[in-house]
């Protein structure tokens, strides 16, 4: 009885063994700031060019639908007249008129392969700190627009 009992503790602890993992240690950062002299100039141009076009419509009410080429189904989708309006009409009463977009850095995504634009939005009242962040995926359409309020360092 002894020897059946020690034989299923014995089987029991080589059962609970854990495994080891070898793991790689050095660790990629998810997201990483790209130099100046490394980004994508025409990349950069043309996201200042669409995201004025679309900080625009605040101030014209024409809006210019993005084409398969520059933008993902979705956004296509999202990025209607109708939700534009909605959005510049609060901007328009906190802000002002839109008058132009600075380019301040970009960031690459490593773990969905897309680059981060960060624009400042520069509005008619000084007190407009808002921030468009428009990402790009290797084919060079927009995946996602964003608005938010200004910080100096970039928050994922």
């Amino acid at each position: 009885m002894k020897k059946i009992s020690f034989l299923l503790i014995f089987c029991l602890a080589l059962a609970c063994k854990s495994k080891k993992v070898s793991v790689d240690k050095t660790p990629v950062a998810a997201v990483e700031r790209v130099s100046e002299s490394q980004i994508n100039q025409a990349q950069k141009n043309k996201t200042t060019a669409l995201g004025k076009q679309i900080l625009m419509t605040c101030n014209t009410s024409k809006f210019i639908p993005f084409t398969e080429k520059e933008a993902t189904i979705e956004v296509r989708k999202n990025m209607t007249l109708k939700r534009l309006t909605k959005i510049c009409s609060k901007f328009q009463q906190k802000y002002g008129d839109f008058k132009d977009l600075k380019f301040v850095e970009a960031y690459q995504n490593n773990t969905n392969q897309t680059t981060i634009y960060r624009f400042k939005a520069l509005y008619e009242k000084k007190i407009a700190n808002k921030e468009l962040r428009m990402t790009v995926n290797k084919t060079n359409q927009i995946t996602a627009v964003n608005s938010k309020d200004w910080k100096d360092i970039f928050i994922k």
